[in-house]
């Protein structure tokens, strides 16, 4: 049975499709503009906009580090990487620990379409209908052993395939985590495709994790590891910069990047006269989520 949430977003506010492609290319037009880097406070718009792209610039903008930093970098490496066949590994503390490939995961989910906000670190966000399942029934499918806290991710470490590994810009493979009770709450997803389209290499395919309360670094791209665990797994970000980047990444206004406000976002597709908006707590998600982190204090776990 589907799971049903209050959602207050319909179709009309989808992001377009051409724009959601292309949100890498506005991103760096809109940074020009507001000043993200170094700046702190609360980031201004100046004058400017950016009119969507064509085909061919949309599908080259994205930011995927395993192909390179350059924006264009993912589209013009991501199609050597080999979708399939793809294995996704779980282990750890499961019941039932395998090597699973692609198919036979599908033949056992229920496949969903989900409208959910997305919302950036760098402040700025959209709404996106992905395809996909509950992270939990993949992890029901494998049996969750009583002991387990945890769920580590690990993203595909190809070198032959993905040429921006060779690069330390991050500690490679990318890895991210979540709590065993965020994992298995019904609004997180693994999904398989945007608007009923396969998911293209550069955003992350075949199998890519989406919580749409979290920013959106967590939601790690090209998964082949699954590993239940007893201890807090190590995310590549945090393990970057933990001054920056939390473990637990939740969407909150009131919590600052160190470099800018997270108090208000701009939504992709609105041009950068665009007025900003308040950031949702929980990106919107408040009323499902907000009982998971009764008690703690999101200042210090953010």
């Amino acid at each position: 049975m589907a799971f049903r949430w209050k959602n207050d977003l319909t179709e009309a506010a989808v992001t377009p499709e051409h724009i959601y492609m292309n949100r890498r290319q506005w991103i760096a037009g809109a940074a020009a503009g507001l000043g993200l880097a170094g700046m702190g406070g609360t980031a201004r718009a100046k004058e400017g906009a950016l009119q969507p792209n064509e085909w061919d610039d949309i599908t080259s903008y994205n930011n995927y580090y395993e192909f390179g930093t350059g924006k264009d970098d993912p589209a013009r490496y991501a199609d050597r990487l080999t979708t399939q066949p793809w294995t996704v590994k779980i282990d750890g503390m499961v019941e039932r620990p395998a090597d699973y490939t692609v198919e036979d995961i599908m033949a056992k989910m229920t496949i969903e379409d989900r409208l959910y906000r997305f919302r950036c670190v760098e402040a700025w966000s959209m709404v996106v209908p992905w395809n996909g399942f509950e992270l939990a029934d993949l992890l029901n499918m494998a049996g969750v052993q009583s002991g387990a806290k945890y769920v580590a991710f690990e993203t595909a470490l190809r070198p032959d395939e993905m040429p921006g590994v060779q690069f330390p810009v991050l500690d490679w493979p990318y890895v991210e985590g979540l709590r065993l009770d965020e994992a298995m709450h019904p609004l997180t997803i693994m999904t398989t495709g945007i608007y009923g389209r396969d998911i293209p290499n550069q955003n992350g395919a075949p199998l890519r994790l989406v919580v749409p309360w979290k920013y959106g670094f967590k939601s790690i791209k090209s998964i082949v590891r699954i590993t239940l665990t007893d201890q807090e797994p190590p995310t590549s970000w945090n393990k970057a910069n933990p001054r920056e980047y939390g473990f637990y990444s939740n969407v909150n206004p009131t919590v600052d990047h160190p470099r800018w406000s997270q108090a208000t976002e701009r939504q992709i597709g609105g041009g950068l006269f665009a007025p900003r908006i308040p950031t949702k707590m929980f990106n919107g998600y408040e009323a499902e989520v907000a009982s998971l982190y009764d008690g703690m204090d999101l200042t210090k776990n953010f």
